[in-house]
């Protein structure tokens, strides 16, 4: 045995600690493999052709392949993630924006028969009236001002 492995078993702190950093350097090379791959198919500059190239050449070499297309096409990853991302913001607030319009027109029913509360509590309206009106309310013809 050579004086590390001696060194390893003086010391099974020293053991866990490199069996954890292997550990963890394998999983982020898998996060690597995954991103890569992810990449290349987000890519809308790249032909078919192309894509099925880089994906071959990651798949038969898989360390090559990664660390070439990193070289290659890395400053481009980030941009490409952050494009991804800009869209997907904006659509969620373009559907939080229709969302919120529709609802503008004509106030929430829980709004509407608070208004209704109060009005009753004023005095306005009778409890008859509440009633009949609580129930136009909620079965979504009621009108949107009392």
């Amino acid at each position: 045995m050579s004086a590390q492995t001696y060194l390893a078993y003086d010391f099974p702190l020293l053991s866990a600690f490199w069996a954890m950093l292997w550990f963890f350097l394998w999983i982020m090379w898998f996060v690597l493999l995954f991103r890569v791959v992810f990449d290349i198919f987000r890519d809308d500059d790249l032909s078919g052709w192309a894509k099925t190239g880089w994906l071959v050449f990651c798949i038969v070499l898989p360390f090559l392949g990664v660390f070439v297309y990193v070289i290659a096409r890395g400053k481009n990853m980030g941009r490409r993630e952050v494009s991804q991302a800009r869209a997907q913001q904006e659509a969620y607030d373009s559907y939080i924006r229709e969302t919120a319009k529709g609802g503008a027109g004509r106030g929430s029913s829980v709004d509407e028969l608070a208004r209704l509360s109060e009005i009753r509590a004023r005095g306005d309206i009778t409890d008859d009236e509440f009633r009949r009106a609580k129930e136009l309310v909620l079965s979504g013809s009621g009108p949107s001002e009392p």
